[in-house]
């Protein structure tokens, strides 16, 4: 099996929605796998340390988890635009993996979380791929063959999966949501299998 590393950080649950559907899509190729991760959140203190291991949900990544994986899909919610310091946090620290060019060559998709329609979604996910980009990584979209694309009235664009929450439950996935989210997957565990 090869793995592919979706790495997230969620505020409200939204973004954690999106990584396990996302995670559903990687799992449904053949020989594929999801290893879903997530990030520790960063203190304003300077001399607050976070626990080596979450109280719940999934492990914390590792600069590792970069050089294990065959692809990688991202996620993050909005925040003005950006992805959040806590992930931000994280890509920073792995240096010494763009150093020895250990992503070099594998693909890699983004997804986001916003409240509201405009709140900066197609931003973060480009800002996201930056980093990832250095890494000398390459970007997966969703293409327009992926019909929800078209028909959604909430979250999805070709730079990567989405969901808007406007006044519901912040977590509560429209079916569009979804289908683009495991879209998302499905093609980065594609593209990742027949690279290797």
């Amino acid at each position: 099996m090869s793995d592919i590393l979706v790495l997230y950080c969620s505020a409200n649950g939204a973004t954690e929605s999106l990584a396990r559907e996302v995670c559903n899509g990687v799992d449904s190729v053949d020989g594929m796998t999801a290893r879903l991760r997530t990030v520790p959140p960063v203190s304003t203190v300077a001399e607050a340390t976070a626990s080596d291991v979450p109280d719940s949900g999934p492990p914390y990544a590792l600069p590792q988890d970069l050089v294990d994986c065959t692809g990688l899909v991202m996620g993050s919610p909005t925040r003005f635009g950006n992805m959040d310091a806590a992930l931000k946090y994280f890509i920073d620290g792995t240096v010494g993996e763009w150093l020895a060019g250990a992503a070099v060559g594998k693909p890699f998709g983004v997804f986001t979380s916003t409240s509201s329609l405009h709140g900066g979604q197609e931003s973060t996910l480009l800002t996201m791929a930056m980093p990832l980009i250095h890494h000398g990584m390459l970007y997966v979209g969703i293409p327009w063959t992926e019909e929800a694309l078209a028909e959604t009235t909430t979250g999805g664009t070709p730079y990567g999966a989405s969901h808007v929450s406007w006044s519901r439950k912040a977590d509560a996935l429209s079916d569009d949501e979804c289908t683009l989210a495991r879209a998302l997957g499905k093609r980065v565990a594609e593209i990742a299998a027949k690279l290797s």
